[in-house]
Protein backbone atom coordinates (compact mmCIF):
# COMPACT_ATOMS: atom_id res chain seq x y z
CA UNK A 1 0.00 0.00 0.00
CA UNK A 2 1.23 3.56 -1.02
CA UNK A 3 1.06 6.01 1.27
CA UNK A 4 1.38 10.01 1.69
CA UNK A 5 1.49 12.57 4.87
CA UNK A 6 1.26 16.02 5.02
CA UNK A 7 -0.04 18.89 7.10
CA UNK A 8 -3.11 20.32 5.89
CA UNK A 9 -3.30 22.94 3.87
CA UNK A 10 -6.35 25.52 2.78
CA UNK A 11 -6.79 24.71 -0.70
CA UNK A 12 -2.94 24.51 -1.86
CA UNK A 13 -1.33 24.31 -5.21
CA UNK A 14 -2.73 21.04 -7.85
CA UNK A 15 1.03 19.63 -6.40
CA UNK A 16 -0.49 18.92 -2.91
CA UNK A 17 -3.45 16.60 -4.76
CA UNK A 18 -1.15 14.89 -6.70
CA UNK A 19 0.36 13.73 -3.98
CA UNK A 20 -3.14 12.66 -2.50
CA UNK A 21 -4.20 11.03 -6.05
CA UNK A 22 -0.95 9.11 -6.06
CA UNK A 23 -1.23 7.13 -2.63
CA UNK A 24 -4.08 4.68 -1.69
CA UNK A 25 -4.13 6.55 1.72
CA UNK A 26 -3.11 10.33 2.71
CA UNK A 27 -2.31 10.86 6.17
CA UNK A 28 -3.12 14.70 7.17
CA UNK A 29 -1.05 15.54 10.48
CA UNK A 30 -3.44 16.57 13.18
CA UNK A 31 -1.47 16.69 16.23
CA UNK A 32 1.92 18.24 15.03
CA UNK A 33 2.75 21.86 16.08
CA UNK A 34 1.47 25.01 13.78
CA UNK A 35 4.00 26.73 11.86
CA UNK A 36 3.74 30.48 11.70
CA UNK A 37 4.18 31.93 7.68
CA UNK A 38 3.59 28.31 6.49
CA UNK A 39 0.71 27.46 3.93
CA UNK A 40 -1.21 25.61 6.29
CA UNK A 41 -3.57 28.55 6.63
CA UNK A 42 -2.93 30.62 3.60
CA UNK A 43 -2.54 30.83 -0.23
CA UNK A 44 -2.27 32.52 -3.00
CA UNK A 45 -4.73 33.36 -5.59
CA UNK A 46 -4.66 35.25 -9.06
CA UNK A 47 -5.67 39.14 -8.54
CA UNK A 48 -5.20 41.84 -11.58
CA UNK A 49 -2.39 39.55 -13.12
CA UNK A 50 0.04 39.05 -9.86
CA UNK A 51 -0.46 36.49 -6.74
CA UNK A 52 -1.73 37.93 -3.80
CA UNK A 53 -2.28 35.97 -0.43
CA UNK A 54 -5.34 34.54 1.25
CA UNK A 55 -5.94 33.56 4.68
CA UNK A 56 -7.43 32.45 7.78
CA UNK A 57 -7.31 34.22 10.44
CA UNK A 58 -6.26 32.40 13.93
CA UNK A 59 -7.25 33.06 17.61
CA UNK A 60 -4.01 34.30 18.96
CA UNK A 61 -2.99 31.46 21.24
CA UNK A 62 0.31 29.72 22.31
CA UNK A 63 2.37 29.38 19.01
CA UNK A 64 3.59 25.69 21.08
CA UNK A 65 0.07 24.27 20.49
CA UNK A 66 -0.78 21.47 17.92
CA UNK A 67 -2.92 22.11 14.91
CA UNK A 68 -5.69 20.32 16.12
CA UNK A 69 -5.17 22.86 18.74
CA UNK A 70 -5.64 26.01 16.87
CA UNK A 71 -8.93 28.14 16.96
CA UNK A 72 -10.15 30.51 13.54
CA UNK A 73 -9.96 33.82 14.82
CA UNK A 74 -14.24 35.22 15.45
CA UNK A 75 -12.70 38.21 13.17
CA UNK A 76 -12.29 35.83 10.11
CA UNK A 77 -14.78 37.85 7.35
CA UNK A 78 -15.90 35.35 5.33
CA UNK A 79 -17.46 37.87 3.21
CA UNK A 80 -14.57 39.33 2.58
CA UNK A 81 -12.62 36.51 1.61
CA UNK A 82 -15.45 35.50 -1.06
CA UNK A 83 -16.01 38.98 -2.14
CA UNK A 84 -12.44 38.76 -3.01
CA UNK A 85 -12.65 35.70 -4.76
CA UNK A 86 -15.34 36.46 -6.86
CA UNK A 87 -13.93 39.86 -7.99
CA UNK A 88 -10.82 38.18 -9.11
CA UNK A 89 -12.30 35.52 -10.82
CA UNK A 90 -15.69 36.40 -11.97
CA UNK A 91 -14.72 36.56 -15.62
CA UNK A 92 -13.19 33.33 -15.28
CA UNK A 93 -14.56 30.43 -18.12
CA UNK A 94 -15.58 28.12 -14.74
CA UNK A 95 -16.54 30.70 -12.49
CA UNK A 96 -19.66 29.20 -11.36
CA UNK A 97 -19.13 25.63 -10.50
CA UNK A 98 -15.82 26.75 -9.15
CA UNK A 99 -17.09 29.47 -6.63
CA UNK A 100 -19.96 27.54 -5.59
CA UNK A 101 -17.56 24.90 -4.12
CA UNK A 102 -15.31 27.94 -2.35
CA UNK A 103 -18.42 29.41 -0.90
CA UNK A 104 -19.32 25.78 0.78
CA UNK A 105 -15.92 25.00 1.81
CA UNK A 106 -15.55 28.94 2.89
CA UNK A 107 -18.59 29.30 4.77
CA UNK A 108 -18.45 25.46 6.55
CA UNK A 109 -19.66 25.94 10.28
CA UNK A 110 -16.36 25.37 11.90
CA UNK A 111 -14.17 26.94 14.61
CA UNK A 112 -11.46 24.41 14.93
CA UNK A 113 -8.46 25.33 12.20
CA UNK A 114 -7.78 21.42 11.58
CA UNK A 115 -11.37 20.55 10.89
CA UNK A 116 -12.07 23.65 9.07
CA UNK A 117 -9.16 22.52 6.57
CA UNK A 118 -9.59 19.07 6.93
CA UNK A 119 -12.81 19.39 5.36
CA UNK A 120 -11.59 21.84 2.35
CA UNK A 121 -9.30 19.30 1.82
CA UNK A 122 -12.24 16.60 1.47
CA UNK A 123 -14.29 18.64 -0.55
CA UNK A 124 -11.98 19.83 -3.50
CA UNK A 125 -11.20 16.06 -3.68
CA UNK A 126 -14.39 14.98 -3.96
CA UNK A 127 -15.14 17.37 -7.09
CA UNK A 128 -12.02 16.12 -8.26
CA UNK A 129 -12.89 13.04 -7.88
CA UNK A 130 -9.66 12.10 -6.11
CA UNK A 131 -11.05 8.74 -4.21
CA UNK A 132 -8.05 8.27 -1.84
CA UNK A 133 -8.55 7.77 1.61
CA UNK A 134 -7.71 10.61 4.22
CA UNK A 135 -6.68 9.96 7.65
CA UNK A 136 -5.67 11.93 10.68
CA UNK A 137 -2.48 11.09 11.84
CA UNK A 138 -4.07 11.23 15.31
CA UNK A 139 -6.31 8.33 14.70
CA UNK A 140 -3.13 6.23 13.81
CA UNK A 141 -1.94 4.34 17.13
CA UNK A 142 1.77 5.14 17.58
CA UNK A 143 3.68 6.74 19.80
CA UNK A 144 2.98 10.57 18.98
CA UNK A 145 5.61 11.13 20.82
CA UNK A 146 7.96 10.73 18.06
CA UNK A 147 9.36 13.42 15.69
CA UNK A 148 10.77 13.37 12.20
CA UNK A 149 11.29 10.69 9.88
CA UNK A 150 10.87 8.37 13.01
CA UNK A 151 7.65 9.58 13.47
CA UNK A 152 6.81 8.49 9.63
CA UNK A 153 8.14 5.02 9.88
CA UNK A 154 5.77 4.63 12.79
CA UNK A 155 3.08 6.19 11.01
CA UNK A 156 3.62 3.61 7.98
CA UNK A 157 4.17 0.27 9.70
CA UNK A 158 1.23 0.88 11.68
CA UNK A 159 -0.70 0.98 8.29
CA UNK A 160 1.64 -1.84 6.75
CA UNK A 161 2.76 0.77 4.11
CA UNK A 162 4.95 -0.56 1.44
CA UNK A 163 5.64 2.33 0.21
CA UNK A 164 6.07 6.03 1.14
CA UNK A 165 5.74 8.85 -1.43
CA UNK A 166 6.78 12.46 0.02
CA UNK A 167 7.42 15.81 -1.55
CA UNK A 168 9.99 16.49 -3.74
CA UNK A 169 11.22 19.28 -0.98
CA UNK A 170 11.43 16.46 1.43
CA UNK A 171 15.02 15.10 -0.10
CA UNK A 172 17.24 15.50 1.98
CA UNK A 173 15.02 15.20 5.18
CA UNK A 174 14.77 11.20 4.22
CA UNK A 175 16.92 8.47 4.19
CA UNK A 176 15.93 5.43 1.75
CA UNK A 177 18.54 2.97 3.55
CA UNK A 178 16.93 3.67 6.61
CA UNK A 179 12.74 2.59 5.09
CA UNK A 180 14.36 0.02 3.08
CA UNK A 181 15.70 -1.49 6.65
CA UNK A 182 11.97 -1.57 7.22
CA UNK A 183 10.74 -2.74 4.09
CA UNK A 184 9.02 -0.15 2.42
CA UNK A 185 10.01 2.24 -0.27
CA UNK A 186 10.73 5.44 -0.04
CA UNK A 187 9.55 7.84 -3.43
CA UNK A 188 9.47 11.28 -3.98
CA UNK A 189 6.61 13.38 -6.31
CA UNK A 190 8.16 15.88 -8.18
CA UNK A 191 4.89 18.23 -9.84
CA UNK A 192 5.46 19.27 -13.89
CA UNK A 193 4.75 22.63 -15.28
CA UNK A 194 0.71 22.70 -15.90
CA UNK A 195 0.59 26.07 -17.38
CA UNK A 196 -2.93 27.26 -19.06
CA UNK A 197 -4.28 31.29 -19.70
CA UNK A 198 -5.20 33.42 -16.97
CA UNK A 199 -7.20 36.22 -18.94
CA UNK A 200 -4.25 36.80 -21.36
CA UNK A 201 -2.17 38.11 -18.88
CA UNK A 202 2.00 36.34 -18.23
CA UNK A 203 1.12 33.31 -16.35
CA UNK A 204 1.78 32.97 -12.55
CA UNK A 205 2.43 29.34 -11.85
CA UNK A 206 1.52 27.39 -8.68
CA UNK A 207 -1.43 29.45 -7.13
CA UNK A 208 -4.11 27.88 -5.10
CA UNK A 209 -5.96 24.90 -6.71
CA UNK A 210 -8.58 27.52 -7.04
CA UNK A 211 -7.31 29.06 -9.87
CA UNK A 212 -6.80 26.05 -11.92
CA UNK A 213 -10.24 25.04 -10.89
CA UNK A 214 -11.26 28.81 -12.36
CA UNK A 215 -9.72 28.56 -15.72
CA UNK A 216 -10.09 24.44 -16.72
CA UNK A 217 -12.54 21.88 -17.49
CA UNK A 218 -12.70 18.89 -14.62
CA UNK A 219 -11.34 16.75 -17.15
CA UNK A 220 -8.68 18.51 -17.74
CA UNK A 221 -7.96 18.87 -14.05
CA UNK A 222 -8.18 15.39 -13.25
CA UNK A 223 -5.90 14.41 -16.52
CA UNK A 224 -3.15 16.53 -15.03
CA UNK A 225 -3.66 15.17 -11.52
CA UNK A 226 -3.44 11.44 -12.57
CA UNK A 227 -0.49 12.32 -15.24
CA UNK A 228 1.45 15.39 -14.77
CA UNK A 229 3.92 13.94 -12.15
CA UNK A 230 6.82 11.82 -11.54
CA UNK A 231 7.93 9.95 -8.82
CA UNK A 232 11.31 9.29 -8.33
Amino acid sequence: MKIGIMQPYFLPYIGYFHLIQAVDQFIVYDNIQYTKKGWINRNRFLQNGKDVIFSIPLKKDSDFLDIKDREISADFKKDNLLNQIREAYRRAPYFAQTFSLVEQIVRYEESNLFRFIHNSIVRTCEYLRIGTELVASSNVPIDHSLKNQDKVLALCEAVSATTYVNAIGGMELYSKDTFREKRIDLKFIKSKPFEYPQFGNEFVPWLSIIDVMMFNPLDTIQTCITTNYELI
